[in-house]
């Protein structure tokens, strides 16, 4: 049963999930598909972890964030790509209501946290960079860490705020959810009740976190391509933007996909073209990332030898 009867009111207690694809002769093709990006996602970034924590030239402030930037995409795409791969073989695509939820905060938290470990990350070039002399002073292991508890405070934080908001609406029916995952959009579309402050709340969080985020990250490179364009030398320019090309790659992918999302949104058919996209920051970006930081990267390359020398051959 998907419905509930409370207090003289239906309650829904299990969602039906639209599914990816309407052509089920596909659906085994996709499957496969997903299957190994997810597992490309996992051991493209599980081994970036590792080589970071073990391998001592990598503790650095940059690789203790794309550590934690790798942690994030493994979370993310694992709160989503296991679900979505489970209803590719079945006819009926449900979640609970719970695990609805659940999906929710995962994804929220990691979306938001992807967003401010970019912005530090944007920080800490900016430092390096412009500022090189004065670099262990600002980016120490003290503010690293500090840095870090802040974002987590930030995602937990908003997280909650929308889960909460989430848990006060009532959902009666239907229960169709137009996507292959559980999104606040999706969501807020099913319930009977007003949505009205979740959307405010929404709102807020788009204009602080995503265009606040976007502008910092803006001004930093502003200031980096200042310095750099300063440089007499042009291998000293070619060295200097080096260090800092990898994340600028990730960050253009990053809100890329997000901007176009946002275009997607109001056109004349948004939900096939949101799928779509959601594809591409689910599965697409994870599994991009590590393969980013680490072929242009010898220090990444030299650790990987030494952990994993069975990946690399010299």
């Amino acid at each position: 049963m998907t419905l509930l009867t409370l207090h003289n009111h239906t309650r829904v207690t299990e969602f039906i999930m639209q599914g990816l694809f309407d052509h089920p002769h596909h659906q085994g093709l996709f499957f496969g598909l997903f299957l190994c990006l997810y597992t490309a996602v996992v051991m493209g970034n599980f081994p970036i972890i590792v080589a970071i924590v073990i391998h001592p030239p990598l503790h650095t402030p940059m690789y203790f964030f794309i550590a934690n930037l790798a942690r994030v995409d493994i979370l993310f795409s694992s709160s989503v790509v296991p679900k979505m791969l489970e209803n590719l073989l079945q006819d009926k695509k449900t979640i609970s209501l719970a695990g609805c939820i659940m999906q929710l905060f995962v994804l929220t938290s990691s979306l938001v946290m992807e967003l401010l470990l970019l912005t530090v990350m944007s920080y800490d070039r900016y430092v390096a960079i412009c500022h090189p002399l004065h670099y262990v002073k600002f980016m120490n292991k003290e503010i690293c860490i500090r840095l870090a508890v802040s974002t987590w405070a930030v995602v937990t934080i908003n997280s909650f705020v929308h889960l909460l908001l989430v848990l006060h609406l009532d959902f009666c029916g239907p229960n169709l959810i137009q996507h292959f995952f559980c999104e606040f959009p999706a969501i807020l579309a099913l319930s009977c009740s007003s949505t009205y402050i979740n959307e405010i709340m929404m709102f807020m969080a788009d204009i602080f976190l995503v265009m606040g985020n976007f502008l910092l990250t803006l001004v930093s490179y502003s200031f980096i391509i200042i310095t750099i364009l300063k440089i007499q030398s042009s291998k000293g320019k070619q060295k200097t933007f080096s260090t800092c090309f990898s994340h600028l790659l990730v960050v253009t992918l990053y809100y890329s996909t997000m901007f176009y999302t946002y275009i997607q949104l109001t056109s004349s058919n948004p939900l096939e073209k949101r799928k779509k996209v959601a594809i591409m920051y689910a599965l697409v970006t994870p599994t991009l990332n590590p393969v980013i930081y680490s072929v242009r990267n010898k220090e990444v390359k030299l650790a990987m030898k030494r952990i994993f020398p069975f990946t690399t051959k010299s």
